[in-house]
């Protein structure tokens, strides 16, 4: 297990005892989906393990919120040194962060809350990401010359973040004899993956590595492993490689214990941290606080707050099936098509995955009933309620279709 040796002044005192000196506050983005924080909250614990008291919080669609999360740290611990886990300084971490943590300062005057930067271009991290892409690249000098390496990036709207992101890029290209280095982006910004395997295509290197510069797993890695695979399908000339992402290194724990130290030792401040908008600069004290720098701030949190883990009353559905109920196809029969199906789906005890509803004109009308059924895309027409089991029992339950009603399937 890693261990650092901590400078006086700047320790991380392990206490074990109620009266903590103090608490590392571990930040994430967050994701409603709660698998997709199990890997950052596993670091945590790792983190943990090592003597530390830690606690984390989310920016966002997780619980415990940050702003709840300092105020459980400043309740327990004289101390608090927030390490925001971001790769790059984009919105939350220039915007949201500061905003909580001047909340948190004025509820707890008496505690001493330390924010220490976001992870940044940091040799570690650029260490870590090459080693994950290392084994795909080849180990000869002739292989490597013909292995072009796609880094991808989440991409944000903030074009520093981006700048920082393409540097990282380039640092990991420079000296390795390889056919080329290019960066692409998950979303937001350009070039997108797609973008981008389009010009691999085009240039025709030997081997493609594409590495997620991500540091958890998620849909963002997922999506990018359907991505690289369907290039592969549709280019088998070029040998394309997925690398995984960031995840848990021991490097990662190191820089972590690094930013926690300069957090309390006051050696490196957050991006804004300065900002006459959140210090009171002599001269500009009233413009602490300002409407107009925190306005977007606000607005985020409350409406990321409020939307944050929500609650089906309903299980996720294996069918959902449209009955056009419009003038035309209620002439036709639809209601009793309705009733049909529903009573089907019932009687097969298949109502809590399949649901069965009315909808407003589809757009067929002199054709129906028309019946569509979802997330297969597949429209009926001219059902009739002695149609019902049919459906119900070939297509709801077994996945096949009755052919001599289809109308059309949509890609």
């Amino acid at each position: 297990m890693h261990s650092t040796a901590w400078r006086s002044g700047a320790d991380l005192t392990r206490a074990t005892d109620p009266s903590i000196d103090t608490c590392v506050l571990l930040v994430g983005h967050g994701s409603r989906n709660p698998e997709a924080n199990v890997e950052f909250e596993s670091l945590a614990e790792v983190y943990r393990a090592t003597g530390r008291h830690v606690q984390v919080g989310y920016i966002e669609l997780a619980r415990p919120l940050v702003s709840d999360a300092l105020a459980l740290a400043a309740q327990s611990a004289r101390r608090v040194a927030l390490v925001p886990l971001f790769l790059f300084a984009a919105g939350h971490v220039k915007n949201d962060l500061p905003l909580a943590i001047a909340e948190a300062r004025l509820r707890f005057p008496s505690v001493q809350i330390a924010v220490a930067p976001h992870l940044g271009v940091h040799p570690s991290l650029v260490a870590m990401a090459y080693d994950r892409a290392a084994p795909q690249l080849g180990e000869d000098a002739a292989t490597r010359a013909k292995t072009l390496l796609l880094v991808v990036g989440r991409g944000s709207s903030d074009p520093d973040a981006n700048g920082e992101f393409c540097k990282l890029a380039r640092l990991l290209g420079e000296g390795r004899g390889l056919f080329d280095v290019q960066p692409c982006f998950m979303g937001i910004t350009g070039p997108s993956v797609e973008t981008a395997l389009d010009r691999v295509a085009r240039v025709r290197p030997e081997r493609l590595v594409v590495l997620p510069y991500l540091l958890f797993a998620g849909r963002l890695v997922e999506r990018l492993a359907a991505q690289v695979e369907a290039f592969a399908t549709r280019h088998p000339w070029i040998r394309a490689s997925l690398a995984p992402h960031l995840g848990y290194d021991e490097r990662l724990l190191a820089l972590i214990d690094e930013r926690a130290r300069q957090a309390l030792a006051g050696e490196s401040l957050l991006p804004c941290d300065t900002c006459q908008y959140r210090t009171a600069l002599p001269g500009l004290e009233q413009q602490v606080g300002g409407l107009r720098a925190l306005l977007y701030s606000v607005r985020h949190t409350l409406t990321h707050a409020q939307a944050s883990m929500p609650v089906h009353v309903h299980r996720p559905l294996k069918k959902h099936v449209l009955v056009c109920l419009n003038a035309d196809c209620v002439d036709r029969g639809s209601t009793a098509v309705l009733a049909a199906l529903r009573r089907e789906v019932k009687l097969c005890g298949r109502a809590r995955e399949i649901k069965v509803t009315r909808t407003s004109c589809m757009g067929r009308c002199g054709e129906g009933p028309t019946v569509a059924v979802y997330p297969d895309g597949v429209w009926y027409r001219g059902v009739r309620d002695t149609d019902a089991a049919e459906m119900v029992h070939e297509h709801l339950l077994n996945d096949r279709l009755v052919g001599r009603l289809v109308d059309d399937i949509l890609q």
